[in-house]
């Protein structure tokens, strides 16, 4: 399966606003999943399936949600819960107990719900919430696979700066690679973000302490902003937190994009002279 994201532009507040109770209709329905699971004993995958219904038919807003999107999140609920299972029967010793979530950010369609335009440049949700047509921007390497790849799911995903398209084809990526027989071990430290066997080390760029300056005075507005049982949360303390949550967000990016093109580098070969096979050690 592979992943591309694609931002969701050009709506308006009301479409966005119909977005959030997606999303919250979605957070609601694997939160009463994880409440039967807790209920009731021998709860499996088709009585969470079962109970998606039920809940469409006992709450109005739950049915405005595509039927599709509901088995997702009872789906949700359910990898929760046989994960927990599979630690337990591992012994690991965290055992993740599923838990009720409080803050979800994305809502997940599958086959129905949505409608890509014929040029792939918009799509439009068409469930009971009607949160109306959104315009994609994306690169154009995400623009032809809407184009030839089959999508199995789309998810809207609410973060900091906006909300983004994220559509899962049915697909599989593959590259083409020299073997050299050649074996490389890796050892990831606190000194050094790893280093190999022919000493070679790379040294962790830090991006949080880079951007701790300004996250600090980000946080001391927001704190400014509001008092608890002082102040209410007014429109000026949204805009600090949502200034605050977008510094975060940046420092998050940078890590992940740093670190999938280091390990791309050493995957093929391109990084001090490493090889396709990699023997890794713990550090």
């Amino acid at each position: 399966m592979i992943v591309r994201e694609a931002k969701l532009l050009n709506g308006s507040k009301s479409q966005y606003a119909r977005l959030d109770e997606a999303i919250r209709t979605a957070q609601f329905i694997r939160n009463k999943a994880v409440r039967l699971w807790r209920d009731e004993r021998d709860v499996d995958k088709s009585r969470i399936s079962r109970l998606c219904k039920e809940l469409a038919k006992e709450f109005p807003f739950a049915k405005k949600l595509n039927s599709m999107a509901r088995q997702a999140s009872g789906e949700r609920a359910w990898n929760s819960i046989s994960s927990f299972y599979r630690r337990s029967r591992e012994g690991s010793p965290k055992k993740g107990y599923p838990q009720f979530k409080k803050h979800c950010r994305s809502v997940e369609y599958k086959t129905t719900g949505w409608k890509l335009s014929t040029d792939r440049k918009s799509i439009e949700f068409t469930d009971g919430f009607k949160a109306g047509k959104f315009s994609l921007f994306c690169n154009k390497e995400v623009r032809e696979d809407l184009f030839t790849l089959k999508i199995n799911r789309v998810r809207v995903v609410r973060r900091a700066d906006g909300y983004s398209g994220q559509f899962c084809f049915d697909a599989n990526r593959s590259e083409v690679g020299s073997y050299t027989g050649n074996v490389v071990g890796l050892d990831l430290g606190l000194n050094f973000f790893y280093k190999d066997t022919n000493d070679n080390a790379v040294i962790y760029p830090k991006y949080l302490r880079r951007a701790e300056k300004r996250i600090r005075k980000l946080q001391r507005r927001l704190s400014r902003k509001f008092v608890k049982g002082a102040k209410p949360q007014s429109n000026n303390y949204h805009k600090a937190r949502k200034r605050l949550g977008i510094a975060h967000l940046k420092v998050q990016r940078q890590r992940k994009d740093w670190a999938v093109k280091l390990a791309r580098c050493v995957v093929t070969s391109k990084c001090d002279s490493f090889s396709r096979n990699l023997l890794l050690a713990g550090g």
